[in-house]
């Protein structure tokens, strides 16, 4: 496991540079729709306190400072040095000073109990080998009626559009990913990730093991992409 580790470590350190174009292109831009759709799912109001996890070059982060007009405290926290160092870069380049940065790791979070009014991680979970520790960790910091919200690619489940997805994914998307990012295997790897990743049913009942409530999930863009959120009682 600890191999896993330090390859998914080294592969987002790697490709951080190209991370935010890639996303953009690779997408065709519906990533900025997805996680306005996130943010908004969280129901957030002035004086919340929020930890992204997984936070990366800090997109998720600048939605949430952005809809909540700064408003609300927000903690980003990630395992990747490169990718938080984007972040910085970014957040500087913004003049921003309402979100604080962690390097962290999602299953020993340098936080309270209780201490968080939403958890948010997007695109980040399935790269996680220990789903079921880590999310029990984002339930234990946040507070009651807190609210999880994960974004996470999937697989659309029939159809047409499914082989024509999968196609592009298998085939296409490495080869524009290795192109770009001249990484080779980060862009094998974003396939694997998402084709193992469990179905939106199955994740749920992940979600409700580890002790949240109300859970509720929406598919989008032709199922490519999973929304799911959930609350603690």
């Amino acid at each position: 496991m600890n191999e896993e580790l330090d390859f998914v470590k080294e592969m987002f350190d790697k490709i951080s540079p190209r991370y935010d174009f890639l996303n953009r292109l690779l997408s065709l831009r519906q990533d900025i729709f997805w996680r306005t759709q996130m943010v908004r799912a969280a129901k957030l109001t002035p004086g919340n306190r929020v930890m992204d996890v997984a936070c990366g070059t800090c997109d998720v982060a600048l939605e949430i400072n952005a809809q909540l007009k700064g408003l609300v405290k927000i903690f980003g926290v990630d395992f990747s040095l490169g990718m938080l160092s984007l972040g910085r870069q970014k957040l500087l380049h913004k003049k921003n000073t309402t979100i604080a940065l962690f390097n962290a790791d999602a299953l020993c979070l340098p936080f309270k109990p209780n201490k968080f009014d939403a958890v948010f991680i997007a695109f980040g979970i399935r790269n996680i080998m220990d789903r079921k520790g880590a999310i029990a960790q984002f339930h234990k910091v946040l507070k009651p009626e807190g609210r999880l919200v994960v974004l996470e690619l999937t697989t659309p489940e029939k159809g047409l559009f499914r082989q024509i997805y999968l196609g592009y994914f298998k085939r296409v998307l490495p080869l524009i990913g290795s192109f770009f990012s001249k990484h080779t295997n980060a862009y094998s790897y974003l396939p694997e990730s998402v084709l193992n990743f469990p179905n939106a049913v199955s994740f749920a009942k992940i979600m409700k093991t580890a002790g949240f409530e109300d859970i509720r999930f929406k598919q989008m863009t032709f199922g490519i992409v999973t929304l799911f959120v959930g609350t603690k009682k």
